[in-house]
Formats: C-alpha cells, sequence, structure tokens
C-alpha cells in the first residue's frame, strides 16, 4: 500500500517508509511499536512542556515589562525550535530528545510573542489558546466519527493550499527586505481578516491529516519512537494554528 501525502513537513509521505512492512516490518515485536495511546501520551508531554516554558517567559516579562528582557528568549525559542524541528525531521530516531527540545524552544518563543501582544491586546493570548485546543478538540471528534473522511482529494486539496500558504508567507518575507508590504493582507480591513479565517481553516485541516497519518503509522506497526515523532508533528501543526489565531484576533481587535 503506497503511504498518503500529508503538507505537515514533519509528517511526510516518506515519513513510516521502510519503517514497517517493509525493512524494519517483520523485525519490530508487537510491545516495541507505536500505539496510538501512546502517541496521544507524548503529545499531552509535549503540551506541557511548552506550556510550561511558555509560562516563564510569559512570567519574565510581566515583571519586567521590558522587551530586553524576553527578546533574547524569543530569537533562541524561533530560531533553536528551527533548528531542532530541522534535526528531528532528518533524524527521526532522536525524537524522544529532540521533540521535548523542540517543544521547550517554541514555548520560550510563544510566551515572548505572546506576552508582548497581549500588553497591546489584553486576553488575546488567552483567547487564542483556548480556541487553539478547542479546534483542536472538534478535529479529533470529527475525524474519529468520521464526519470528516480523509480521502484523495481531500487530502491533495489541503496539501496544495498549505503550499500556496508557505509560498505566499516566502515570497511576502523576501519583498518585505525590498519594501513591498502586502497591507491589504495584513490589515485589519475585511479581505485580511477573510485570509487570515482562510489560513487558520487550513491549519486545523492539517491536524485532521495528522491524525489520518499517524493512525496510518500505528497500522504499519512503526517503531516505538515514533510515538515521539507522531507527538512532534502534531506539535508543528498546533504551533501554527495558534500563531495564526493570534494574527487573526490581533486584526479583529485593531479595528476595534
Amino acid at each position: 500500500m503506497a503511504l498518503m501525502k500529508t503538507s505537515n513537513p514533519a509528517l511526510g509521505e516518506s515519513t513510516f517508509r521502510d519503517l514497517a512492512g517493509g525493512r524494519y516490518g517483520g523485525a519490530i515485536d508487537a510491545t516495541a511499536r507505536m500505539t496510538l495511546s501512546g502517541t496521544v501520551n507524548k503529545t499531552g508531554i509535549l503540551l506541557l512542556c511548552a506550556l510550561a516554558s511558555a509560562a516563564w517567559t510569559w512570567n519574565r516579562f510581566l515583571v519586567s515589562h521590558d522587551m530586553a528582557a524576553v527578546g533574547p528568549l524569543l530569537l533562541i525559542g524561533t530560531f533553536g525550535g528551527l533548528v531542532v524541528a530541522m534535526v528531528t525531521i532528518f533524524k527521526k530516531e532522536w525524537s524522544p530528545a529532540t521533540a521535548p527540545i523542540y517543544a521547550l524552544l517554541e514555548g520560550l518563543a510563544l510566551g515572548g510573542f505572546s506576552a508582548l501582544l497581549d500588553l497591546r491586546y489584553p486576553g488575546i493570548a488567552m483567547q487564542a489558546v483556548s480556541l487553539t485546543f478547542g479546534t483542536l478538540l472538534v478535529m479529533l471528534l470529527a475525524y474519529k466519527s468520521r464526519i470528516i473522511v480523509v480521502t484523495q482529494k481531500f487530502r491533495m486539496g489541503i496539501v496544495a493550499a498549505t503550499g500556496g500558504i508557505m509560498v505566499f508567507y516566502l515570497v511576502q518575507m523576501l519583498l518585505g527586505f525590498f519594501g513591498v508590504r502586502f497591507t491589504t493582507i495584513n490589515g485589519g480591513g475585511a479581505i485580511g481578516i477573510l485570509f487570515s479565517i482562510f489560513v487558520v481553516a487550513i491549519a486545523s485541516l492539517n491536524l485532521v491529516l495528522d491524525f489520518d497519518f499517524i493512525e496510518r503509522g500505528v497500522d504499519y506497526g512503526a517503531p516505538k519512537y515514533m510515538e515521539w515523532y507522531g507527538a512532534f508533528g502534531i506539535m508543528v501543526t498546533l504551533v501554527w494554528l495558534y500563531l495564526e489565531i493570534l494574527r487573526l484576533l490581533s486584526k479583529t481587535r485593531s479595528r476595534s
């Protein structure tokens, strides 16, 4: 059976290839294989790691109200998280160690960024956290109850939309160095808000693809360490979703 694609870079088409049913399939004992419950537990651990480091960074900012207190942590979290994420993607067997490190680093970045934004729009961070976890629960229920069925057309549509968003963000970043700004898209007008709603919807649907891909990994009998890697993949999507929800909320707040 061919592996299906997911637009999450951490859970790409080759993630479980040769881990089960192929090169290693017959050699992995049943007790040493990936399980759904194990992946859920690991996801919970990563979420706790991210929340702990985010709360620590947030507290530092609340005490000082000084950007200098969280600026270095924000940079370390952002770039350190990117480096660790790339290492994890290419060295999946290291994920039991690198996935928690990634979660801690992302917590530093998200905590600092959220504190700065919350200072401008009080309460926005808590709203974004609530909406992110609410979306995670809704998507999980929709997937388990088969309200949303992952078909090949559905999968390819989400992959294409996610790829288009990422290309747009990359082009926007590059053009920004030359002073070109997409004010309509990034502003609090109707077009900007509709764009953010679209991106939030695509990020949410990526969670469904992640659930489906992890379930397939369990069916293929992937090694136990892939529970950490599957949890890492969910974290990548949740970080993106949280940032997009923050962006959407900030646009709506800027209108008032």
